[in-house]
């Protein structure tokens, strides 16, 4: 291995430690808590190092963003592969997708609340970003309706899908209630 060959790796190492150590000290303690002094500290680089990886919070925002979104593709994937049927797999990515922004909210809003610097929607919309929306996408095309577009189908429910992420984790909505809300969103929102 060449000199310059290890310094990439070495680099990309540190980027993937930085963006690891963000994500954790959000969860932890929320977006608030995540500086770049503290960043420094906790990853053991000095804060020159790390502004030679990101040029500030927002960039690593992003950074948290772009890792989440190809997580949430993953999940959602893996929820709608064993529904056997349309009206289930839109049942199974409704779960797959709360309880992704459940388990990880400081994730969920890096992707959907912060600014992390990304375009969404827009032709220079990053890969994993495009992907999620894809996931989500593959399996509700398929319920979207007769003359209705599926990606604007796929906007809405997703837009109901954050509403009772964001809603409920804020207390807005009782938690217990979550599974009717799903099951409510699939038989009413994705008619066969």
């Amino acid at each position: 291995m060449s000199v310059q060959e290890r310094k990439q790796r070495e680099r990309a190492e540190r980027e993937r430690l930085i963006v690891a150590t963000a994500r954790e000290l959000a969860e932890q303690q929320g977006w608030g808590a995540v500086t770049t002094r503290r960043l420094a500290e906790r990853i053991e680089y000095s804060q020159p190092v790390l502004y030679s990886h990101f040029r500030g919070k927002r960039e690593i925002i992003g950074a948290v963003a772009l890792q989440g979104a190809a997580e949430l593709a993953v999940a959602v994937r893996a929820a709608t592969a064993a529904a056997d049927g349309p009206c289930a797999r839109v049942t199974a990515l409704a779960r797959g997708y709360l309880d992704f922004a459940e388990r990880n909210p400081a994730v969920y809003d890096a992707l959907f609340q912060l600014d992390g610097g990304l375009a969404y929607a827009q032709e220079d919309t990053p890969e994993p970003l495009k992907d999620a929306f894809a996931a989500l996408l593959e399996c509700l095309s398929e319920v979207a309706g007769d003359g209705v577009h599926p990606g604007l189908f796929t906007e809405v429910f997703w837009a109901s899908l954050h509403g009772i992420a964001t809603l409920t984790r804020a207390g807005r909505l009782l938690p217990e209630d979550t599974e009717q809300r799903v099951e409510l969103l699939a038989d009413r929102l994705a008619v066969l």
